[in-house]
């Protein structure tokens, strides 16, 4: 990680358990202390998880890639030799839940957006993806780049034309072209492409950052299950689980591949000529697939996050030129006018399931084919832009990353279908009846069609034909890497899955989406999506009623800081009657401990302090382990001490050096001179406070407030389900390193 890709310069720790390690700097106080049990035990085979080696590297996990697998290749092989019968049995089943189970999709998605809202804006939106110290690793920039790249494939050029003029030409309810079907018309591609979705992603990100991240369990989605079924998620159900994720993912991303194939196949016979045919269509998706390995081999911080800039910008030019030489004050108009529209009508769209249509066989169609295929598909692609949009967001807040998550890529959705759907709307008002009906009958003609009359067509479609190609391949790049992810036994949150593993989902997708356009083109791919999300639909409750579960501990453990605090105040002990107190206070303040300094204090002060609570604990019969350890790649060692509760969550005081450049205020330095303060660590990460020049009772005075603290904490929870440990008993962190 580059200093620019950081919001702050300051040292940021991570909580990966193992980590790459370097060489230590030369400390004599530091270089002979190795790991060492001062009370208590500890299992030798994990002391080194205090001085991080080599990562581990990822596993496959078999059970879950192989039935996936055989599963996936086993609907393509059946569309493959019999397609008339696999296109007529999927239209059955996607007639049938169109029909039953319409009205699941639309509370699923209404209840995902009231969900991230409440978590948001509660206590609860303070807490972060990662430590309490941990803060975004990606500029605002970036990361709102890959947020657009990752959710929002190169399907948005099909639709931001296609269905305008759709619901102008063939809205749900009332007259076809008047002016209240050209005012809703827009509207409906924003409901469709807007909040509703990305709160089904937001929710995703949210479980996977939280458990994998704050609670270093695996990054999976059976770790959102934990405080629903326990240690079972590590058998057949956590299993189905993860299969159901991975394919609705595979499926979902099929069906925005395959229609970003239609799309730019068209684009390139208009510039090259070349036929618009399967030859095209396989060459189109074997150039791409490749593309997509090579960026996805590379990782976030390189080719996903590279690829994701250039192509906002590109994005961000076409818009822009397409308002300033289009009909401008029209634009702009109706920008606005659609904004008002869309908020005002939000809630009624969002639970409208025509139930008093006129025309129930044409309405059951319309939402097929629009409504539910978009919820579905939003479903579908939850699991895999979720846990990328966690990957890129880590040590950011939930109400942060859901603000962000809800409001940037919608801002340029907004202007995005705004400005190219009034484009092609006025057109067909002003009477082009011809580009209506070919849009109308073949979609991914009417973006090229509108592009190829502005000023500078040629280059326009050159331009748009980039930007689609941009984003079929972060499309493809991150669902092959968020697969792998799936499919793998993963124990750093912060690791991938096997290149060879993202090789082969990359492949797998791109022969699934060659298939299914085989069988009826675009129509098939969406027949699939519905049918292949409805599975996960079920998965998603579970996982916001674990959420909620979850988070509720995180509060009750905030409420029992300032309940706790009466006792803290009233039990000082100390010096009130040392008249110097005041200038040890002072001078500790304007103290910079050097590496030997604090070396110092840990031995003469902190641990003394430490052991002696921790003995005192062991004689009452509560087991506790008081650990000191080198710290990698500083001259500073750690204490760690930890009070095991049995199925309770464990209590824990690190005392964990955190390295600072001197202030230039304090006194005239060298260049690289540094100090360390001895921040406090529990199991989320720092307290944010330095215990250095503490006294011997003032610090047990504050390692007695945190275990009343903690007491208090679960004495509140004590009459919610289940225990207050919510990460399957996962490793704490012992080296923080940085994210």
């Amino acid at each position: 990680m580059t200093s620019s890709d950081n919001d702050h310069g300051s040292v940021v720790p991570g909580s990966a358990r193992k980590a790459t390690q370097t060489p230590n700097r030369n400390n004599t106080n530091h270089s002979n202390t190795a790991t060492r049990v001062i009370v208590g035990s500890y299992d030798v085979n994990d002391r080194g998880s205090y001085s991080p080696g080599e990562v581990t590297a990822p596993k496959p996990n078999w059970p879950v890639f192989v039935i996936s697998a055989l599963g996936i290749l086993a609907v393509a092989l059946y569309a493959f030799f019999g397609r008339e019968q696999a296109e007529e049995t999927l239209a059955s089943v996607t007639g049938w839940i169109s029909t039953n189970l319409g009205w699941f999709y639309i509370v699923t998605a209404t209840v995902a957006v009231i969900f991230v809202l409440v978590v948001a804006f509660s206590k609860s939106g303070n807490i972060r993806l990662g430590p309490d110290h941990s803060r975004p690793q990606f500029r605002l920039f970036s990361w709102s780049a890959m947020l657009f790249a990752a959710g929002i494939g190169v399907d948005l050029m099909f639709f931001a034309v296609a269905e305008p003029v759709t619901q102008y030409m063939a809205p749900p309810v009332g007259d076809a072209q008047t002016r209240e079907a050209a005012e809703q018309a827009v509207v409906w591609a924003l409901f469709h492409y807007g909040i509703t979705g990305w709160a089904l992603y937001a929710l995703m990100g949210m479980a996977f950052g939280y458990y994998a991240y704050r609670l270093n369990m695996p990054l999976a989605i059976r770790s959102a299950l934990y405080p629903l079924i326990g240690k079972r998620i590590h058998g057949p159900v956590g299993s189905a689980v993860d299969i159901a994720a991975v394919l609705g993912t595979v499926f979902g991303i099929a069906a925005s591949l395959g229609i970003g194939v239609v799309q730019l196949t068209y684009g390139l016979h208009l510039i090259f000529g070349w036929d618009t045919g399967m030859a095209t269509q396989s060459g189109l998706i074997i150039v791409a697939v490749g593309i997509a390995t090579l960026s996805a081999i590379s990782g976030v911080d390189k080719g996903i996050k590279r690829l994701s800039e250039i192509n906002v910008l590109l994005a961000i030019g076409l818009v822009v030129y397409v308002t300033v030489t289009g009909q401008t004050a029209f634009l702009l108009d109706a920008l606005v006018m659609n904004i008002g529209d869309y908020v005002s009508s939000f809630p009624g769209m969002t639970m409208d399931t025509f139930a008093f249509s006129e025309d129930p066989e044409a309405t059951k169609a319309w939402m097929g084919a629009w409504t539910l295929f978009f919820w579905a598909w939003w479903v579908a692609w939850a699991p895999f832009v979720g846990l990328f949009l966690a990957r890129i967001s880590r040590g950011r807040t939930l109400r942060q990353f859901v603000v962000g998550v809800l409001t940037i890529p919608f801002l340029f959705i907004l202007l995005w279908m705004s400005l190219f759907g009034n484009t092609a709307l006025e057109r067909v008002i002003g009477g082009d009846d011809s580009f209506a009906s070919n849009t109308m009958d073949y979609p991914e003609k009417g973006f090229y069609a509108l592009l190829q009359d502005m000023n500078g067509g040629p280059v326009l479609i050159v331009l748009a034909t980039l930007i689609g190609l941009l984003l079929y391949i972060t499309s493809a790049d991150s669902g092959a890497l968020v697969t792998a992810n799936f499919t793998s036994k993963i124990e750093d949150s912060r690791q991938d899955g096997a290149k060879w593993s993202r090789i082969f989902w990359a492949a797998l997708v791109g022969v699934l989406t060659l298939v299914m356009l085989q069988i009826n083109g675009v129509q098939t791919v969406q027949y699939a999506t519905i049918v292949m999300g409805l599975p996960f639909t079920i998965v998603i409750y579970l996982i916001m009623f674990g959420l909620w579960r979850s988070l509720r501990l995180e509060n009750y453990a905030t409420e029992a800081r300032s309940v706790s605090l009466h006792s803290a105040m009233s039990g000082r002990s100390g010096a009130s009657g040392d008249k110097q107190s005041w200038r040890k206070r002072l001078s500790r303040a304007s103290t910079w401990p050097s590496p030997d300094k604090a070396n110092e204090y840990l031995t003469n002060v902190a641990q003394p302090a430490l052991e002696a609570v921790a003995r005192e604990l062991n004689d009452g019969g509560i087991e506790t382990t008081l650990v000191a350890a080198e710290v990698p790649n500083l001259p500073v060692n750690q204490l760690d001490l930890t009070l095991h509760l049995g199925e309770e969550q464990d209590f824990r005081y690190q005392i964990y050096p955190m390295e600072h450049p001197v202030p230039s205020f304090t006194r005239s330095t060298n260049n690289g001179e540094n100090y360390y303060r001895l921040e406090v660590f529990d199991n989320t990460g720092s307290l944010g406070y330095d215990v250095y020049g503490y006294t011997t009772e003032q610090l047990i005075d504050n390692v007695l407030d945190l275990y009343e603290r903690h007491l208090e904490f679960l004495h509140m929870q004590r009459d919610l389900p289940g225990t207050s440990d919510m990460s399957d008993g996962a490793d704490p962190v012992r080296a923080w390193t940085e994210d």
